[in-house]
């Protein structure tokens, strides 16, 4: 073999490892997702699968190009805590996290791995970050709730049963320390439209009984959307049915499970946004660069079967206004 070939050979072959190296595939990243809902609850079933769909149409592909590890817990903080610290244990690149208690968990157990915060309600009041506009630390996210809807709950349900004689602003204070969001729109609406209002805190579905009972023939109800009241909505809503009180949340399943109204964000966009927001940080984007986003879409849902049921006439201005009647 000729010196010139030699050479030419060793080079070939000293190339060869450089170029085996960088075909290697990429390596897989891993995001936890750590949600305050019941694993059989088709509506969260359906936000997570939103998350993932969303996630692969922007290149990454669960299974292949990440690995998602999802913990449900069903309103328990005692899980959310067992379950943070086993996701945290998995070192993963990011971090999702579904409602107020569950990001305040989770930054008690990292304040290094990047976390998207969703369903947050005062993420600012709460201390989770800095502000909307520049987060600082490991967090950013969603803050869906807007302290205005306290009002406009109110407003609806009076626009419906205009003869309410009280309204409660009911909630779980251990899942709703955001309360104080909704206060002053909620009793300023109130005592614009000339109702009493009262404040209903509840620690369980036995007290939920008790005010819809208490409020049967004059009162109504607005459900403060935590994440006692969101697990609970379908039996919340059937104690308003059976007790023939006029009750409002934000999601659309809460009209679609006997509810008589529902409005609020469209949550499942929250989680579509989210994804957007995990590219990002999987790309090398910090989180305290990423602005906390607040709703970009509002939907109105009304069941009129619930109406119906009440013996109320729903204006026909509401079933113009409203994104879905439910028959």
């Amino acid at each position: 073999m000729q010196r010139r070939e030699f050479i030419s050979l060793i080079g070939a072959l000293g190339m060869y490892p450089v170029a085996a190296h960088a075909q290697q595939p990429a390596r897989k990243r891993r995001i936890g997702l750590l949600t305050s809902s019941d694993k059989e609850d088709p509506e969260a079933q359906a936000w997570v699968a939103a998350f993932r769909e969303e996630l692969r149409k922007l290149g990454w592909m669960d299974g292949r190009d990440v690995e998602i590890d999802v913990r449900w817990t069903n309103a328990d903080v005692g899980l959310m805590s067992q379950f943070a610290a086993e996701l945290v244990a998995l070192q993963p690149d990011l971090i999702v996290t579904s409602s107020t208690p569950a990001a305040g968990v989770m930054l008690k157990h990292t304040r290094t791995i990047p976390i998207i915060f969703l369903l947050v309600a005062d993420p600012v009041g709460s201390r989770y970050i800095a502000s909307l506009p520049r987060p600082g630390g490991n967090a950013t996210g969603f803050t869906p709730i807007v302290g205005s809807l306290g009002g406009k709950w109110v407003e609806l349900l009076k626009e419906i049963a205009p003869r309410l004689g009280h309204i409660n602003l009911m909630f779980n204070p251990a899942s709703a320390p955001f309360i104080e969001t909704f206060m002053s729109s909620f009793k300023a609406a109130a005592a614009s439209l000339g109702t009493e209002t009262r404040i209903s805190p509840v620690q369980d579905m036995g007290e939920v009984g008790q005010i819809m009972s208490a409020s049967e023939g004059n009162g109504g109800v607005v459900v403060i959307p935590d994440a006692f009241t969101v697990t609970h909505r379908a039996e919340i809503a059937a104690l308003a049915s059976r007790h023939h009180v006029p009750a409002i949340s934000w999601s659309r399943s809460f009209a679609e499970l006997g509810g008589l109204i529902s409005y609020g964000p469209v949550l499942v966009d929250e989680y579509r946004r989210a994804a957007s927001y995990a590219d990002r940080i999987l790309k090398g984007e910090k989180p305290s660069d990423l602005p906390v986003q607040t709703p970009v879409r509002f939907e109105l849902f009304i069941n009129m079967e619930t109406a119906k049921a009440f013996g109320l006439t729903v204006p026909d201005k509401l079933r113009t206004l409203a994104d879905g009647i439910i028959e």
